[in-house]
């Protein structure tokens, strides 16, 4: 239960007024930190991609090239961690010490909805982490209804206001039917895509929050000019759970009802590869092999959020170091053992694909 259950608010509270979403951001990360808030019976499916061993890689290690191209600049490995947070005095500290891990280690680096700091422009500074990463890719975070009702420019000052290199705009109807005073008007996303596609500095990343992408919505995507989705997919954190771990009686019962929602990770991101999309391979990614998976698949760059959290909670910065470094050396051994010296040959290693994965993709 979380430790500001919905039922502790006083009756005036508006859930999306400033405090009423400092409160959900300090319980995101809470439950996030120290609940069980992964999916209970479905898996990402990146353990049906059967990657074929080679006994003779041809291949030493220090050939090994993981530099990846990403929004402009080149990361050290194709790793991302995942926007979390934002809003909070909690989260300040989560992203500035995440985005200088980032920084240390030449990889990405997203933070979570800045939907407080149109609220509020005062809470800026807890997403403010260029002072501690200059140099890093960065990446802002919208969610759709707020974008639909903010004009270009204002889009534009979120960007620059924090330096972005992106701008992600999270797609998340289910958390937000879920959602205690969620949003509950979805119309004219598409449209929103289009305009900011065109219009905005930076590109834009459609993004899910960990239900995965369809087919269907890939190829809408693509039809309006998006270039890049992080398809965030099922197998991962349910954020349905999280908020009905947050929720009142009525809607909580039917967050446990769609606790298993969503299309898996690995189906996600072929269904990206196929529409013609760049795609993040993220939700449910744990390590080196989950990455190379993906990259199998099609995708670009794998990201992760939840063991970072709480690997950083849990054993500090240390931790949170020690743990990309073991997804980054898992990567680069999967590599060797697939003779693989960059990533547009892990992208063409041979391999199979198991049934459950099949069925997905059809």
């Amino acid at each position: 239960m979380s430790p500001h259950s919905k039922n502790d608010q006083t009756p005036q509270e508006d859930p999306n007024g400033e405090v009423g979403i400092r409160r959900r951001k300090v319980d995101h990360i809470e439950l996030c930190a120290r609940d069980e808030v992964e999916y209970r019976l479905k898996t990402t499916l990146l353990e049906d991609v059967h990657l074929m061993h080679q006994s003779m890689p041809e291949l030493a290690t220090d050939e090994i090239d993981l530099s990846t191209p990403f929004m402009g600049k080149t990361l050290s490995a194709p790793l991302c961690i995942s926007g979390m947070t934002g809003g909070a005095e909690e989260a300040q500290r989560l992203n500035l010490q995440l985005a200088q891990l980032a920084q240390k280690l030449g990889i990405a680096f997203g933070v979570g909805s800045q939907r407080a700091m149109l609220i509020d422009s005062s809470l800026k500074s807890t997403y403010a982490v260029r002072k501690v990463a200059p140099d890093i890719v960065l990446l802002g975070n919208i969610g759709i209804v707020q974008a639909t009702q903010c004009t270009t420019g204002e889009l534009q000052e979120l960007v620059g206001s924090i330096g972005a290199d992106a701008l992600c705009v999270h797609m998340n109807p289910a958390q937000e039917m879920i959602q205690e005073g969620g949003d509950r008007d979805f119309r004219g996303g598409l449209d929103t895509f289009s305009r900011l596609v065109e219009e905005l500095d930076v590109p834009v990343i459609a993004k899910e929050t960990g239900c995965g992408v369809s087919e269907q919505t890939a190829m809408a995507l693509r039809g309006r000019g998006v270039q890049w989705v992080d398809v965030s997919g099922a197998g991962g954190t349910t954020w349905v759970g999280v908020e009905a771990l947050r929720a009142r009686p009525g809607r909580r019962i039917i967050g446990e009802d769609l606790w298993e929602w969503g299309i898996p990770t690995a189906a996600s991101v072929v269904f990206a590869q196929r529409a013609g999309l760049k795609s993040i391979a993220s939700g449910g990614v744990r390590n080196g092999l989950d990455v190379a998976r993906a990259i199998t698949l099609g995708a670009s760059v794998g990201s992760m959020a939840l063991p970072f959290l709480r690997a950083l909670r849990e054993h500090g910065m240390e931790g949170a170091q020690a743990h990309a470094e073991r997804v980054i050396e898992g990567l680069r051994t999967v590599m060797l053992l697939t003779g693989s010296r960059n990533a547009q040959e892990l992208r063409r290693a041979p391999h199979r694909i198991g049934p459950a994965l099949r069925q997905w993709c059809g």
